[in-house]
Formats: structure tokens, C-alpha cells, sequence
């Protein structure tokens, strides 16, 4: 699922931002017009509207709403819409990029390269390797993530399902020790 849509961000000092933002619940200017604040409950409705916009296997309710309430989540808001999203979760020194979306009509203008190098910055003390999957078809995020120092280590054969289609994922990780210097 990550990958689905491509957004990003590199602003330094960003390490302690998002835990102060997050246990107040505050807003942080991002860059520009752009704040960035976690994820909410609140959320979920403009979550699924741009998942079912830019995925062809969306994450369910179920998902988002056990993402919001289990793993880190930031939201990417402009004059109060929601333009996109980004979850991760890390154990120990492993993390997971699950899921990166791009609202339709804010894609094109490096928002999902800002926030991948956001959530990049989050782990870089912390992580030896950030895992994803993404659908071998997404062309757009694949180059997007060799582009920020992923590699590709695998493949899953049929990962995404909907009924009787299915498509491949392509494993990518990112290697702080090596690649750490690149995002």
C-alpha cells in the first residue's frame, strides 16, 4: 500500500516537531501554506476519499482507523484540507513506511518526496532499515523511492488483491548505515 501516491519533506530540526506536535495535538508549519499535525479520528473520511482516489486496492476503514490509533501518523493540510497522508510504525531499530498519499489535485509538486524525507528525518536516529511495500505497477512512486536511496530486495506475488485481480508488491528498503547520507 505504500506508495500508492508519492509525497515528502526535508526541514531540518523536523526530529522533535512531530513528538511535541503530536502529544499536543497542535499544527506545525511545514513549508509554505503547509502544515503538517497528526493524524486524527476525525480524519478518516478525507483519508478514505483520497485513498479511493489514488489506490486501486484502498485501504479499508478498518485500516486507517487501527493505523490512526496503533502507528505514527501525519497529515499534510492546506487552508484547512487535508492534501495528504503518511503512517509508519518502527520496532526496535526496523520500521515500516505503510502507507503515503497524495491528493489528486496537490500530486506533481514534490509534496510526496517532502514527506517521505519527513518521515525519513523521524527514523534516521533511531532505524537501521525502513521497509515497504509497493505495487510493482507504480512507476511514479518506485522512481520516487530509488530516487531517495531505496532498493529493492523482493517480491510479493499477488499482494494486492480486490476480488479476482490481484497485482504484484516489490519489497524496497531503505539502509540508514548506507543510504543515510543520500534523503
Amino acid at each position: 500500500m505504500a506508495g500508492d501516491s508519492i509525497l515528502i519533506c526535508l526541514i531540518a530540526g523536523w526530529g522533535s516537531a512531530l513528538a511535541d506536535t503530536r502529544e499536543q495535538g497542535e499544527i506545525t508549519r511545514f513549508f509554505g501554506d503547509f502544515s503538517l499535525r497528526p493524524v486524527a479520528r476525525e480524519d478518516l473520511p478525507t483519508l478514505m476519499e483520497i485513498e479511493s482516489q489514488v489506490s486501486p486496492f484502498p485501504w479499508t476503514a478498518k485500516q486507517f482507523s487501527d493505523s490512526i490509533k496503533g502507528h505514527q501518523g501525519v497529515v499534510l493540510v492546506k487552508s484547512d484540507e487535508i492534501v495528504s497522508y503518511l503512517f509508519f510504525y518502527r520496532i526496535l531499530d526496523q520500521a515500516e513506511l505503510l502507507n503515503i498519499a497524495v491528493a489528486p489535485d496537490f500530486q506533481g509538486h514534490g509534496l510526496g518526496s517532502r514527506l517521505l524525507k519527513y518521515c525519513l528525518d523521524q527514523l534516521r536516529e533511531y532505524t537501521q532499515h525502513l521497509h515497504l511495500e509497493v505495487r510493482a505497477s507504480n512507476f511514479p512512486a518506485i522512481a520516487l523511492y530509488l530516487r531517495n536511496g531505496f532498493k529493492q530486495v523482493g517480491e510479493r506475488r499477488g499482494y494486492y488483491r480486490d476480488g479476482d485481480s490481484s497485482e504484484d508488491a516489490l519489497l524496497m528498503v531503505f539502509d540508514f548505515h548506507e543510504t543515510g547520507s543520500l534523503a
